[in-house]
């Protein structure tokens, strides 16, 4: 099994070092990293990596910008990467971090690493232990937030 990696120069913070980084620190699965311009050019990176390298699951990292044009391409990218799991019939993990979603650049770090990070985990999992996701079902987790718990009853 391989995992793939398609990241973006667009994002201000390497996402996929830190991809890489997690992924040697849990497993020692083999990846490919593919680093494309642009949020809208995940998909084909995240396809290509799929078809001509072989990967079994990708993580797709991208860091929209504030203005609505970059939610607007967020949006069409997050499209693409759906079309490209229903045409490769492989997880593509959407990982993406908006710069507003912080208040200062030390919290859109910190968002970002543990974002990446906890999906890093969420996609190995799909990989090797699918039941270890079944367990957390409804219990509420968010990727580079505090999780929420689940609601009780």
């Amino acid at each position: 099994m391989k995992v793939g990696i398609v990241d973006t120069t667009f994002a201000r913070i390497d996402m996929g070092k830190i991809a890489i980084d997690e992924l040697r620190k849990i497993c020692s699965l083999p990846y490919e990293r593919y680093t494309v311009p642009g949020i809208k050019d995940l998909p084909v990176g995240a396809k290509k990596l799929i078809e001509e390298r072989g990967c079994d699951i990708v993580i797709a990292l991208g860091m929209p910008g504030p203005k609505p044009i970059d939610k607007q391409c967020a949006h069409e990218a997050s499209l693409g990467l759906i079309i490209a799991q229903l045409m490769t019939n492989k997880h593509i993990i959407e990982v993406f971090v908006h710069e507003d979603e912080a208040k200062d650049e030390k919290e859109l770090w910190m968002i970002t690493e543990n974002r990446v990070r906890e999906h890093v985990r969420n996609a190995v999992y799909l990989l090797l232990n699918p039941k270890k996701l079944q367990k957390l079902a409804g219990t509420g987790q968010r990727q580079g937030f505090p999780d929420v718990g689940p609601l009780l009853r």
